[in-house]
């Protein structure tokens, strides 16, 4: 470029960079007449020459995005046909691997005898690194699609068959009784284990620690009959309130912590029950595996189980909104 180069021509050259060499001709000179008609439209209506020039180009814009038109460039990553299918996928595969991930990883390190600290760090490092990961496959994987022009399975026509179904708001009368039944079946499971035992070929020996009868185990049986009567409680209401879901929430914790607390104490499960089943060290690994998942298994419902009944609560307040 030399001195005598005017702004039309660092416009032109700016622009044709990123043009293909077979279109680079004709496509700087259509746009060095487009150029030129415009600034001499300008200077008829009395504008001096060099004011007129850069107006013009000012109007035309950044010139990577004039070329980009020209030759059907695409300056996104994702467009909107794809980004739904991007946005989903990513999503799903995020609810799915990293929870996985967290647990796999903690359950290796609990086994390894690291401490609480190293299985939290653990098991933070591996998520973050795993949703990184997901997410530059995922979106690496669209990009190609895109720029290749495949399909996936939902970037056709749109049709009412892909409408998802509704969400629940209200709370029906097979709500309250699967929960109410359910606890029932928890309180058979947990008195049976403690007069007959689990295990055929070994009756009598109870799964749960025997220390935990009979405060322990009255005090759980009080919490249940009270999400009983939470259940019953959001069933004549109708629908999920947030005093209720607070209620669901404070009553989760008053299960897991103390559970978790005797976990780690030792004193939830039966310290003899695998090895009586299992015979050898094999009987204490299993132990200590059992344990591991027990105690994500608790945080796990007790997180899934208030969660649940925020967001239904959340959707119902928004529903009772859109009515007023």
């Amino acid at each position: 470029m030399t001195t005598t180069d005017t702004l039309t021509d660092r416009y032109i050259d700016a622009a044709m960079r990123t043009v293909p060499e077979a279109q680079r001709d004709d496509l700087a000179a259509e746009l060095r007449g487009s150029i030129d008609d415009q600034i001499e439209a300008r200077i008829a209506d009395g504008a001096d020459p060099e004011s007129a020039e850069r107006a013009v180009l000012t109007d035309l814009g950044d010139p990577d995005v004039l070329a980009a038109g020209y030759t059907g460039r695409q300056l996104h990553l994702i467009g909107p046909r794809y980004y739904l299918d991007w946005w989903r996928l990513l999503k799903l595969l995020l609810w799915i691997v990293l929870p996985c991930v967290a647990f796999g990883v903690a359950l290796g390190q609990v086994l390894s005898g690291a401490t609480i600290g190293e299985v939290i760090g653990s098991a933070v490092v591996a998520v973050l690194t795993a949703a990184l990961h997901i997410a530059f496959w995922v979106t690496l994987v669209f990009v190609v699609l895109e720029r290749t022009g495949h399909e996936t399975m939902t970037s056709g026509p749109w049709t009412p068959e892909r409408l998802p179904e509704p969400r629940q708001r209200g709370a029906g009368l097979g709500d309250m009784i699967t929960s109410i039944g359910f606890l029932l079946v928890m309180a058979g499971v947990i008195l049976w284990d403690h007069f007959i035992g689990l295990v055929p070929t070994q009756r009598g020996l109870p799964f749960l620690d025997d220390g935990l009868w009979p405060w322990w185990i009255m005090a759980l049986f009080l919490v249940m009959a009270m999400e009983a009567v939470l259940a019953i409680a959001v069933y004549g209401v109708g629908r999920w309130t947030v005093a209720l879901a607070v209620a669901n929430g404070i009553l989760n914790l008053i299960i897991a912590v103390p559970a978790l607390w005797l976990l780690a104490e030792g004193r939830l499960i039966n310290p003899d029950f695998f090895p009586s089943i299992i015979e050898g060290a094999d009987g204490e690994t299993v132990q200590t595996i059992i344990v591991t998942i027990v105690g994500f298994v608790i945080v796990g419902v007790a997180i899934w189980d208030t969660t649940d009944a925020a967001l239904k609560a959340a959707r119902s307040r928004r529903a009772a909104h859109a009515l007023d």
